[in-house]
């Protein structure tokens, strides 16, 4: 979305997220959002409010999303949106991706 913004196909994105059944933002969390970057999140997450699924992929719990977000009512704000009609699916045990790696001597026949 800021490079959208930046390129001024903003609002262009913003009427394809708006057709979307379906979002997907995978490793959420990984690269924080600048304060601009958090607002249009927010703007997305709350005009997909009860209208399209979102699935979130991450291993970051919600108590840090203000880091995030570089705001902490933000996160609280975008938190609630998603835990309302959500669902938490949490995966625990061994990493897939350690388990298989080449580095620790696994081969794609083990």
């Amino acid at each position: 979305p800021g490079k959208a913004k930046r390129d001024g196909a903003l609002d262009s994105l913003l009427r394809d997220l708006a057709r979307a059944d379906l979002i997907i933002l995978d490793e959420f969390g990984y690269v924080p959002f600048d304060i601009d970057g958090a607002r249009l999140l927010y703007r997305i997450i709350a005009g997909s409010y009860e209208r399209r699924s979102i699935i979130f992929t991450t291993n970051i719990e919600f108590s840090k999303w203000g880091t995030i977000f570089a705001d902490d009512k933000l996160a609280a704000a975008i938190i609630d949106r998603i835990v309302h009609h959500g669902r938490l699916i949490e995966f625990t045990g061994p990493s897939r991706r350690v388990s298989q790696a080449l580095m620790f001597g696994k081969t794609d026949n083990q």
